[in-house]
């Protein structure tokens, strides 16, 4: 699950699931949903491997750089993404992602994220489930 907070000049990702792994997953849901309105109707056909090395065991900045990698990867590639399969798996983060080149007829774009922040970043566990909060420039 994940939920959209405003925050000055900037827009905030709250996210919350009971494995990292799931937490991951939607998180990258999250950011793709704030580009492009109509995620849903991007089509997973052509997929993409990443591979993210874990930074002292500190898994907000593995979110992260996953969230940065994604947002490099549609700035350079112009592939919107729409499913991702996420493994935590020590000494980092193996993942797969699908979706489509960016077809302006059939995909409407709203925010340009300019940037993943590391101004309130936070990523805890507890209470049997992971927590995760980004703030994203836009």
């Amino acid at each position: 699950m994940y939920e959209v907070f405003d925050h000055t000049a900037d827009i905030g990702l709250r996210v919350k699931s009971a494995t990292l792994d799931d937490l991951f997953c939607e998180a990258a849901e999250a950011l793709f949903s704030l580009i492009v309105t109509n995620v849903k109707d991007v089509d997973p056909r052509q997929s993409l491997r990443f591979n993210l090395a874990l930074r002292d065991h500190e898994y907000d900045y593995l979110l992260f750089d996953w969230l940065n990698e994604l947002l490099f990867t549609f700035d350079t590639k112009r592939i919107a993404l729409a499913k991702f399969d996420v493994k935590i798996v020590p000494p980092g983060l193996e993942a797969t992602a699908w979706g489509e080149p960016i077809d302006p007829l059939r995909h409407r774009l709203e925010h340009e994220v300019k940037a993943i922040t590391y101004h309130g970043l936070k990523l805890i566990h507890e209470d049997e489930r992971w927590l995760a909060e980004v703030i994203l420039d836009i």
